[in-house]
């Protein structure tokens, strides 16, 4: 044998180990979900058609017990993909990027990427779609929102030129492929993305945008469902709440259409609950286009899939839309998680009751994925996934701000959900909220802090706020937004 021949086997030797060697690596898919809520086939609701998810929950572990750390877009995924949570951030609102406040903090692409993975965001990820764009290996920023038919058009025009700063349609349906919209197009992006990707080790994130207003998704989704079969919940805040514990919804208010003040009259709620729903069939059609590559690749035999939501989203519950509120309906979320097919006990059709928080989502990838652990503020809840009867957290957290004064602190213990609201200037108790978490949104319900058959259950809630929330500390949270 020649010296050249043996040189180009060794190569050839060489380069075939090291594609097999990342190939044995674990990869994961995390799809995270702009304003999800729990409103899927697999969570139990009988209107909505998404298959597709339905599958994936067929095909891992649902948790029914999944929440945010905060109900709304910068604040949570900075949460996410930091694995700390927002107090320690010290970033609350959507106008702060993380790097224009913390330069060296550590990212889970960051890290990753460290660690000789291919890291991958498509779509929205980061609410500031350049925040931290150097720690991608591939990045394809989120799109703009974007309206297709010509009146929508002409309105969007009309008020730009007018110089009236407010959004086009709340809601649209053209006759169009899904491509026409955004979330289509980054669909097709990780589908590519995963064809070069695919001898690879890789963290790929699809940031997928609908639910979000406006609910533009093409009109075979809106056909998908009878406006007549949806019901507009009572218009009615709780009984005692607290009077910032909701908002005026101004991001609803900032779109065509949309009155500035008051009630939304039925017709126009029942729009846009319809527009809510066939934006969840939209996504969960994309969903189903990049599950399907990952299967004709033969990817799933070593690739994790994650399916979770920034935070939930109100539709017309209390009268009120959007997020923003400390209200169980606005912090729980889905999550599910597949494990790799070729994992010999991974669990399917499995339902856990755990306590999971979105912050938990970094040191659980980096356990799975054998890295080194990092000191983060969630806990990897890989033992969960392997075993979703174990006995785990006894609550979940989250906190919402009413301005640079007032914070709302929250927590749940399934059953209850206790929210206190801190002066932090003062360094004092403003106001309690105890409601049960499961409640009619149908009826006035009630904040059942005075009522003494509650009373050792707001003093439990009270015990169990302390624990993450430690009144001694709340006025020291940084406070780093513009």
């Amino acid at each position: 044998m020649t010296l050249t021949k043996t040189i180009l086997i060794l190569i050839f030797s060489l380069s075939f180990g090291c594609n097999l060697y990342a190939q044995q690596q674990p990869n994961v898919v995390v799809f995270l979900v702009d304003d999800l809520r729990p409103e899927l086939g697999c969570y139990g609701n009988e209107i909505v058609k998404s298959p597709n998810i339905d599958a994936l929950a067929k095909d891992g572990v649902l948790f029914n017990k999944a929440y945010a750390q905060e109900a709304i877009c910068a604040p949570s995924r900075m949460s996410i993909l930091t694995g700390l949570r927002p107090e320690r951030i010290g970033i609350y609102s959507i106008f702060t990027p993380l790097r224009s406040r913390h330069k060296d903090m550590l990212t889970m692409p960051q890290f990753f990427k460290n660690q000789g993975y291919t890291t991958v965001s498509v779509g929205k990820v980061y609410h500031h779609t350049n925040d931290d764009k150097e720690s991608w290996s591939t990045h394809f920023p989120k799109e703009v929102n974007s309206w297709v038919l010509p009146r929508s058009l002409k309105i969007v025009d009309s008020l730009k030129k007018a110089g009236i700063k407010s959004n086009g349609p709340a809601f649209e349906f053209a006759n169009v492929e899904d491509e026409a919209y955004k979330d289509g197009r980054a669909a097709n992006d990780a589908i590519e993305t995963l064809h070069k990707i695919k001898d690879e080790k890789f963290l790929m994130f699809v940031g997928l945008t609908k639910p979000h207003l406006p609910f533009n998704a093409p009109k075979k989704y809106w056909d998908m469902y009878n406006k007549s079969q949806f019901v507009v919940p009572a218009k009615v805040v709780p009984k005692d709440m607290y009077n910032l514990a909701l908002t005026n919804w101004g991001e609803l208010r900032n779109y065509h259409g949309i009155p500035k003040e008051g009630p939304l009259e039925d017709n126009l709620a029942k729009n846009l609950i319809h527009g809510y729903y066939a934006s969840i069939s939209y996504i969960d059609a994309q969903i189903g286009k990049v599950m399907k590559t990952l299967n004709e690749l033969d990817l799933r035999k070593n690739t994790m899939v994650v399916l979770m939501s920034d935070h939930g989203y109100k539709i017309g519950e209390y009268g009120a839309w959007c997020k923003h509120s400390n209200f169980e309906i606005d912090v729980n979320v889905p999550l599910i998680v597949s494990r790799e097919t070729g994992y010999e006990n991974r669990v399917t059709n499995a339902i856990s009751q755990a306590f999971v928080e979105n912050v938990d989502l970094f040191p659980t990838l980096v356990e799975f994925c054998g890295l080194q652990k990092q000191v983060l503020d969630g806990n990897s809840i890989l033992p969960v996934i392997n075993n979703p009867n174990l006995k785990w957290e006894e609550a979940a957290y989250s906190l919402y701000p009413r301005g640079k004064r007032i914070m709302g602190f929250t927590c749940t213990n399934g059953e209850f959900r206790y929210t206190e609201w801190w002066n932090n200037k003062e360094n004092k108790l403003l106001e309690k909220e105890l409601y049960f978490c499961s409640q009619d949104y149908m009826k006035e319900n009630v904040n059942l802090k005075n009522n003494p058959i509650y009373q050792k259950e707001l003093i439990k809630m009270e015990k169990l706020l302390d624990r993450q929330f430690p009144k001694d500390q709340r006025s020291l949270y940084p406070q780093l937004d513009k």
